[in-house]
């Protein structure tokens, strides 16, 4: 119609305010439709996606992707859907043992949203491992596994929806809450009954039961000093070891680094830490007990004074190589501690 417009002026034809007006519903007939076939193009595709997705979400909580799928139903448009990826290294020559745990947390949650009665197609959980999908990898430039991501339904994913895994760790009820933040959507964790806990508590009061009725006799063990003294201090060593921390917390026994291999046991950063950690700091502080228990020995028993000497240096060499150690410990996890002691 334009090209019409400009051929009828260059000719000096004239033209009047009819022929222009249909000129010009001619040109906004044809956009209209353009506009509605355009519409119900992008309408169609998207719910051709929606019922893929639906499809494989039916059949398995975790949708599994290549890099095929992920750049088709993750990254491309059209998507009215949020879209939950754990990116992850499964197969048995990266062993990361992280990994399997974290997914045995990601599909418990994926699980409890599937067959929860709030299920929606909002919302949708999907893993792409690195033997799979590597180009993902290198296209977000991400080095390490297992990493959450939250990609929501418009726009681009931004700082918080990349999940901080090594502060929060990898429980299901963690990332629940994550999601929660950004989605709106909260996912009530149901978790598959264990029995191991309350079988193992059975079992310890019927040891210490037994133990009781066999000494009911003689009950005087209920008041060695020694024997409460020991059980206080290993409560105490464990609850400063930051064991409850791990059981709120939930987090990796270490990090691999799925490129490098390189094997982490201590949290570079002062608001996390791996449970590998955990027991490093348990074992530092128990042979530091354990040396100022051999130096009060050293000092206060009536032994003989060759062995008192090796308990006094053993004690004093005790103490002074594994507080050392945590004192390293501390120092690489507070960047800029300025105090150390033999070693750095």
């Amino acid at each position: 119609a334009r090209r019409l417009m400009r051929k009828c002026s260059d000719r000096g034809a004239k033209m009047n305010d009819a022929s222009v007006q249909t000129l010009l519903d001619i040109l906004s007939g044809v956009g209209e439709k353009n506009v509605t076939n355009s519409l119900l193009c992008t309408k169609t595709l998207l719910m051709e996606k929606v019922g893929q997705m639906m499809d494989w979400a039916s059949k398995r909580s975790v949708i599994r992707m290549n890099g095929e799928k992920f750049r088709r139903f993750v990254k491309a448009p059209p998507r009215n859907y949020s879209v939950v990826v754990m990116f992850t290294a499964l197969q048995p020559q990266r062993q990361c043992g992280v990994c399997k745990q974290a997914d045995e947390e990601y599909q418990i949650l994926a699980n409890s949203w599937r067959y929860s009665s709030a299920f929606t197609n909002k919302i949708f959980f999907a893993s792409v491992d690195f033997d799979e999908g590597s180009d993902i990898f290198h296209m977000l430039n991400m080095n390490s596994a297992p990493t959450f991501m939250h990609f929501p339904s418009k726009g681009k994913p931004k700082r918080a929806d990349t999940y901080e895994l090594q502060v929060r760790g990898f429980a299901a009820e963690q990332i629940s809450r994550w999601i929660a933040d950004r989605t709106d959507i909260n996912v009530r964790v149901i978790r598959p009954p264990n029995y191991a806990g309350p079988l193992m508590l059975g079992f310890l009061l019927a040891v210490v039961g037994s133990l009781v009725y066999l000494r009911r006799n003689n009950l005087e063990f209920l008041y060695n000093k020694n024997a409460w003294a020991f059980a206080a201090l290993c409560f105490v060593l464990i609850m400063t070891s930051g064991q409850m921390w791990n059981h709120i917390r939930g987090p990796p026994y270490a990090h691999k680094n799925p490129n490098t291999g390189q094997v982490s046991y201590i949290h570079g950063s002062s608001q996390a830490q791996f449970v590998a950690e955990t027991h490093i700091v348990l074992l530092f502080n128990s042979a530091v007990t354990f040396g100022m228990v051999l130096l009060h020995e050293a000092a206060t028993s009536d032994m003989d004074i060759g062995k008192r000497k090796i308990m006094c240096i053993a004690g004093i060499g005790l103490v002074v190589l594994f507080f050392s150690w945590l004192l390293s410990i501390f120092r690489a996890k507070y960047h800029g501690y300025p105090y150390s002691f033999l070693m750095n």
